[in-house]
């Protein structure tokens, strides 16, 4: 297993093998702030997905792409939103989410897995299984990202299960440290769903 991971990074530039776990330190740091409704989850997310879109451009992975630069994007929209009026403080609750909100997000699935289709299309990239699967992860990531900024709970949900399916897609085309980084995600994903729960279930009377 060691051999496997070492040896996709034989012939890759010493500076982008510090890239990657410059983005592989601040990406863990982001979901752990994100675990603690710590508003650095942004700036440490930023620093994160910036980085990625570079990484995953020189790839040629352009789902993965287009993910982390709406990610880039909507850090900067959920911080926004997590401050209130104010840098460091967070003032937003975490909430379930109604129904509009629920056909937003399955709309943003579906019109993601779309347009990453769309464009592989457009610029005549060959689309193998492995693009298919970036492309239905696409999906997932750009609708908890969404939920994330709203604070919704089901965000953890969806960042579980895209975890779960990015873990050997990465590994499979050589990404070591992304791989790992994402089975990390989903450690951590599942840990802060159930400390979100209990916060929840703290605010909201059960029935």
């Amino acid at each position: 297993m060691i051999d496997f991971f070492i040896e996709a990074y034989k012939n890759v530039p010493l500076w982008h093998i510090a890239l990657e776990f410059i983005a592989f330190v601040f990406g863990i740091l982001s979901v752990w702030f994100a675990k603690k409704e710590n508003i650095w989850v942004y700036p440490t997310g930023l620093i994160a997905t910036v980085i990625s879109i570079y990484l995953f451009y020189t790839a040629g992975y352009l789902g993965d792409m287009m993910i982390n630069a709406y990610f880039s994007i909507m850090s900067i929209y959920g911080w926004y939103l997590w401050s209130q009026g104010t840098i460091f403080e967070d003032n937003l609750p975490i909430t379930r989410t109604n129904n509009n909100e629920k056909i937003i997000a399955f709309a943003l699935f579906v019109v993601t897995i779309l347009v990453v289709f769309g464009i592989y299309k457009f610029f005549d990239y060959p689309i193998h299984t492995d693009n298919y699967i970036d492309i239905f992860s696409s999906g997932i990531f750009f609708a908890g990202m969404w939920l994330m900024a709203k604070k919704k709970i089901e965000n953890w949900t969806l960042w579980i299960i895209g975890d779960i399916i990015v873990v050997p897609l990465y590994a499979y085309r050589g990404l070591g440290m992304i791989s790992l980084q994402y089975l990390i995600f989903t450690i951590l994903a599942i840990s802060a769903y159930l400390e979100w729960k209990k916060t929840l279930d703290k605010t909201v009377p059960q029935s």
